[in-house]
């Protein structure tokens, strides 16, 4: 019996985290669950999972979420950013699923490290922001990082049994969007209900978005680079409409590995909680005879310039991905709010990058300045500009 604490229990992986808990009762316990304002669902998943604690974003929240529970209910409620580490280090969890969107999970997912936990890792914000730190403590803490990213855990399996130095390039797969055919003029006047309809895979809002723009593989890129411990010149990005190969290494030998399947988070999360084993999983298989053609176009970089931003940020490296990350989170919430255009988004991005003074070598307090100075900065000269 695995026990499993899941940081963002109420999202998109962490609701198909629990799908896959649910349908192996025998080989998962969930001992802890962190949510952020959803304490509708979150008093659903305690009354089915029964964990010893549960953290909301804030005192409101935990006082609603107590409230709905009553008081035979036996989890503890802990809330904000001490809840959240509580959760993430709590001493009966084996595994901790980091599935909190965005920088946010940042912390929680560095405190699972530090307490000696394994970590199935959706949230790729930590790598972008702070991967050497993250890579360096958890080699000190003897952890594994589980990548739970369809693409990150397609490169994982397609790793295995092969050794490093065989590795020619790393090639991410990419849906290409809602707006893989669409021209550069068309893409100055996308809506957000739009970019929220992604051809192949349900997500959150924000990942969504991303996706749309390609700055979604512009952080697996730089993830990548962490995970793989591979340079940027040996990571290539292909778009793959269809979404079956999740993502390929080709080797010096000239053998090229992909790992295939539906377009299903429930089939990597599986892989990570199981890890070394295989387990049945509650996702449909993939049937080859019915897949259809398979296509594979080169990624451009000219409509989708994210892509180049992110392998400047990630070569400069220090806080300059950390500053790409937090300029990013920021100009997505604005183009959702309909404050700047689908194509702003670059613009004030690189607005953003070419202002900040890069730390080489930085502490995690310095990380998180230069994530608070990029969304300052967003905010700033979208005022400014009146964009």
């Amino acid at each position: 019996m695995k026990r499993i604490a899941i940081l963002g229990s109420t999202g998109s992986i962490g609701v198909n985290t629990l799908d896959v808990i649910r349908h192996a009762p025998s080989r998962f316990e969930v001992v802890a669950l962190a949510a952020g304002k959803n304490t509708t669902l979150l008093k659903e998943q305690i009354d089915e999972f029964r964990p010893a604690v549960a953290a909301v974003i804030d005192e409101p929240c935990a006082g609603q979420l107590g409230a709905m529970l009553g008081r035979s209910n036996g989890t503890e409620i802990r809330f904000g950013m001490d809840g959240y580490r509580e959760v993430a280090a709590f001493a009966e969890a084996d595994m901790v699923v980091s599935a909190m969107a965005g920088s946010a999970g940042l912390i929680p997912t560095l405190e699972a490290v530090a307490a000696g936990k394994d970590v199935a890792l959706a949230n790729k914000e930590t790598m972008v922001m702070a991967g050497s730190i993250v890579v360096r403590m958890a080699e000190e803490k003897g952890v594994a990082i589980l990548p739970v990213d369809s693409e990150h855990s397609a490169i994982f399996q397609c790793l295995a049994g092969n050794r490093h130095q065989d590795i020619r390039r790393l090639i991410l797969t990419a849906s290409g969007g809602p707006f893989l055919k669409f021209s550069k003029d068309d893409l100055v006047h996308v809506t957000p209900a739009q970019a929220l309809k992604h051809p192949k895979w349900e997500m959150g809002r924000k990942i969504t978005i991303d996706s749309a723009s390609m700055m979604n593989k512009g952080l697996e890129i730089i993830e990548a680079r962490w995970l793989f411990n591979v340079d940027y010149d040996a990571i290539h990005v292909q778009i793959h409409p269809q979404s079956i190969i999740h993502s390929m290494v080709e080797y010096i030998d000239g053998s090229v590995v992909a790992q295939m399947g539906c377009p299903d988070m429930r089939i990597p999360i599986a892989y990570a909680l199981s890890y070394p084993e295989r387990h049945p999983c509650p996702a449909p298989a993939l049937n080859l005879l019915e897949a259809g053609a398979l296509e594979f176009l080169e990624a451009d970089w000219d409509r989708f310039p994210n892509l180049r931003l992110a392998y400047e940020a990630g070569r400069a490296g220090g806080t300059m991905t950390a500053v790409l990350n937090g300029a990013n989170e920021m100009a997505v919430e604005a183009f959702l709010a309909g404050k700047i255009r689908f194509t702003d988004m670059t613009a004030v991005i690189e607005s953003v990058l070419a202002k900040h003074r890069c730390n080489v070598s930085p502490t995690i307090d310095a990380v998180l300045a230069a994530d608070m100075w990029a969304k300052k900065e967003v905010i700033r000269i979208i005022e400014e500009l009146k964009i």
